[in-house]
């Protein structure tokens, strides 16, 4: 018979449950709430294409007929050039401190929610009937409510003389009043004609998405949308270079206040008294550009579109309703570089009052999981169709093919793009991809230093004062340690109420975090492996991360302290044949356990089939009188290694070789002990036969490689967790 399970270590928190009682009543985070709200199937979820081919949509651009604003047509008289578009809310009624201001038409639209008489000082109204009557294709495709209904009244504007639209919320104050000072509302498009930016620079190739907060001088807080494994990113840009203006056809405002945070950091960030937020921006830092093949979340609360990016306003119409501003971002910086514009954050232009609950996690749905996935869709990403809306309706059938759309969201850009045609607008023309072509280096006289402000905020009651450069700057130390190693986690807890959890721990650290358990979860990006056999997977996972520095397996029972393994090489195996809690020697000769002598049986068997080298490197270290039993719980495989891993697995076969048993006899053919890496996980708190009533406090120490066994079952347990590995990792509290 297999060995024995391990204890399970449980722990409670009265103090905890308060905590979360509010912030995770939705919990699990996101599939109980799918199913039970009876939304539609996650979009972005889906880990692999429709079954079916979409049909390509066949459009005639060239006879598209012309759609002019008729004096019978909604608000006749109504034309500018600047507009500022928000929705007519049912919930702000009281707190809609958008005001008018000179030069600006504000123009708010309705959807089913929208109250009978509802009105907005200075703001024009489309109802649902106006909207009905503007005789645009894509109005069809908008859902009865929420922000998408936007798209109506982004046509209605182009059609009526706007040069820029400003993307609100009723609930934004502007600073001042006055837009134009904040954003840069006229544009000098000649060459080399525009005010000088700082760039992020693209000296790293790998980089393909950041935190723009860091460089507001808000370092822990991330934005919506933002990938959960880059929340840690928190350190300062080494350097900038800069880029000439004109091209930033979309402008994305920050918001004092209540900025724009998911569920995940405003319902895990609340005090007990659920205060209000108010964090603030550096107002006086410099806004910031982002080059050809680095992206940003970017919203539909304060953002500035300018004409030749209109086509980026339309917001899908078939995912999650916080999601849909986000995938439009992406989407659009995308389409953006196709015409040589660029996305430029900027400081602090609105505040925004916290009065409101926070959305659930189920309308974020088709955010957490598998934004990354889109991202780097994206950046791979490339079309010869010869004009600009070609490409984007070749971009959004791809899209609908990989499944971070539905087949509807297809059929709602091509009528949107027609709509456009129809009401005059002139498509930008394209230009080549710079990521395509050979960067040039970056010589010192082209970069640009700027130390962000560490600003004070407020999360879990608890003041940010003073510094946290320490705190900092060994998170830096630590990602740059492991930041191109990939950890694979095998969950045996269930995994709806852990896999988020693992991703914002881990995911800080490492360049990735794969997910495995015994039931796999597509929706939660969790991969099927049977931890008996959990070794047969690790190929899959090293051909998918091929230019991986290394792999770290860990199960779900061992909290791996990062901060202890700094000194290891990366180049060396590394597993715990120093830990005799964890590696044994099994005799073959006398023994009378069945289940041993089976796998003996069966190692002899696949020994005999390994190339002449393995052979000789296994039977110099253990001969054939005996067996290695290592529970594995734990082991860190480098990239020149996983060739010869991935083929001893191969010969393995059918062979029903245990992972406690096959992992050690795969490491002993690979390297003799010798080579391993002594300062890895020589140092391990290895407890067994623990009563049931242990608490984490009471078997965690951060001292050591890591602690066994640390079972986190849900979200309390993982905020007991992140208390006690804070004595190694202190900014580990700003998860919770």
């Amino acid at each position: 018979m297999p060995p024995p399970a391990a204890p399970i270590a449980t722990t409670g928190s009265r103090r905890a449950v308060y905590l979360l009682l509010a912030a995770l009543a939705a919990a699990p985070f996101l599939l109980l709430l799918f199913f039970n709200g009876g939304a539609s199937p996650s979009a972005l979820c889906r880990s692999a294409p429709a079954p079916r081919r979409i049909p390509y949509p066949s459009v005639l651009w060239s006879h598209v007929p012309p759609l002019p604003g008729l004096p019978s047509s909604p608000l006749p008289d109504l034309r500018a050039s600047h507009w500022v578009v928000f929705s007519a809310s049912p919930h702000h009624q009281r707190h809609r401190p958008l005001a008018a201001a000179p030069g600006w038409q504000l123009l708010a639209v309705a959807d089913e929610a929208t109250p009978p008489g509802w009105s907005h000082p200075g703001a024009a109204l489309l109802t649902l009937a106006d909207q009905a009557r503007l005789g645009f294709r894509s109005v069809e495709f908008l859902p009865a409510r929420g922000h998408a209904r936007k798209a109506a009244a982004y046509l209605f504007a182009v059609q009526r003389g706007a040069r820029v639209v400003y993307d609100a919320d009723a609930r934004n104050a502007v600073a001042g009043n006055n837009l134009t000072r904040h954003f840069d509302v006229d544009l000098d498009q000649r060459q080399g004609g525009g005010s000088v930016l700082l760039q992020y620079s693209h000296a790293d190739p790998n980089r393909t998405v950041v935190n723009p907060y860091v460089h507001f001088g808000q370092p822990s807080v991330w934005p919506r949308g933002l990938p959960l494994d880059k929340a840690g990113e928190v350190g300062a840009e080494e350097f900038y270079t800069e880029v000439y203006g004109g091209g930033q056809f979309i402008q994305q405002g920050l918001c004092n206040g209540l900025p724009d945070v998911d569920a995940v950091f405003y319902l895990t960030r609340k005090s007990l008294e659920m205060e209000a937020f108010d964090v603030h921006f550096d107002a006086d830092a410099p806004k910031v550009a982002l080059p050809q093949g680095v992206m940003a979340p970017v919203n539909s609360l304060n953002t500035m579109f300018h004409a030749p990016a209109f086509w980026g306003l339309a917001l899908p119409v078939s995912v999650s309703p916080m999601a849909s501003d986000v995938i439009r971002g992406y989407w659009a910086q995308r389409i953006l570089w196709e015409i040589g514009g660029q996305l430029v954050v900027y400081p602090p232009t609105v505040h925004r009052t916290d009065n409101v609950h926070a959305h659930p996690f189920d309308d974020e749905k088709d955010i957490h999981v598998n934004v990354g996935r889109l991202i780097n869709f994206l950046m791979e990403w490339r079309s010869t169709k010869p004009t600009l809306f070609e490409r984007i309706l070749d971009l959004s059938y791809a899209m609908a093919e990989e499944g971070f759309w539905w087949e509807k969201d297809l059929h709602f850009m091509a009528a949107w793009l027609q709509d456009l045609v129809a009401v005059g607008y002139r498509q930008p023309r394209l230009m080549s991809l710079e990521i395509d072509r050979p960067r040039a280096a970056i010589g010192h006289g082209d970069k640009q230093e700027f130390v962000p402000k560490k600003l004070p905020s407020v999360h879990l009651g608890v003041e940010e004062i003073g510094e946290v450069s320490t705190e900092i700057g060994n998170l830096i130390k630590w990602r740059k340690h492991f930041g191109d190693v990939v950890l694979i986690v095998h969950c045996t807890g269930p995994v709806d109420r852990t896999a988020l959890e693992w991703r914002l721990l881990y995911g800080r650290i490492f360049r990735a975090v794969v997910i495995l358990s015994e039931q796999g979860n597509s929706d939660l990006a969790v991969e099927s492996s049977n931890f008996a056999h959990a070794y047969k997977y690790l190929p899959k996972v090293f051909d998918r991360f091929a230019g991986a520095e290394g792999f770290v397996f860990l199960q779900d029972y061992m909290v791996l302290n990062y901060w202890n393994l700094l000194d290891a090489d990366k180049s060396k195996l590394w597993i715990t044949n120093k830990v005799k809690e964890s590696w044994s020697d099994v005799p073959l000769r006398g023994n009378n356990n069945e289940w041993f002598m089976n796998q003996g049986n069966m190692v002899k068997k696949a020994v005999d089939g390994f190339p002449v080298h393995h052979q000789a490197n296994y039977k110099r270290s253990i001969g054939e009188d005996k067996i290695i039993h290592c529970s594995s719980e734990i082991f860190y495989i480098p990239r020149r290694y996983t060739g010869d891993f991935s083929y001893l697995v191969k010969v393995i076969g059918n062979l029903d070789i245990h992972h406690t048993i096959a992992v050690p006899m795969l490491f002993l053919a690979m390297d003799v002990p010798s080579n391993f890496e002594p300062k890895a996980l020589g140092k391990l708190a290895y407890r067994t036969n623990l009563p049931s009533n242990t608490t984490f406090s009471a078997i965690y120490t951060p001292e050591v490689h890591a602690v066994y066994p640390m079972k986190v079952q849900n979200e309390i347990d993982f905020v007991n967790l992140i208390r006690v590995m804070a004595s190694g990792d202190p900014f580990l509290l700003e998860l919770v």
